[in-house]
């Protein structure tokens, strides 16, 4: 699950934009994580469905081939992300479980 260089810098603008509207860590204002997650995740859906909508005009004869694949790849670039995402934050919590107290 390799992610390229450029869908991880697309992300890191997208995040960065997101800190930026949502208030940002400047100030000491606190990020809204479940807010960054949430946003990551309706991009993911939106992402799908240009993809099934590509797909499905693509079947009727409405949409190049070129375009199907390009947005079934931003699909599963944008999903792969957000898992990677999700492994990471869950390999912290378990070794944060595993610290002594």
């Amino acid at each position: 699950m390799a992610i390229d260089a450029l869908s991880g810098a697309k992300i890191y603008a997208a995040t960065a934009k997101a800190m930026q509207s949502s208030g940002g860590a400047e100030g000491g204002d606190k990020v809204d994580f479940g807010g960054l997650v949430q946003n990551a995740v309706q991009n993911v859906q939106k992402a799908a469905a240009t993809a099934e909508s590509s797909g499905m005009a693509a079947a009727a004869g409405r949409a190049d081939l070129v375009d199907v694949v390009t947005a079934i790849a931003a699909a599963e670039t944008s999903l792969e992300t957000v898992m990677a995402v999700r492994d990471q934050v869950i390999q912290a919590y378990q070794e944060i479980l595993r610290m002594p107290i």
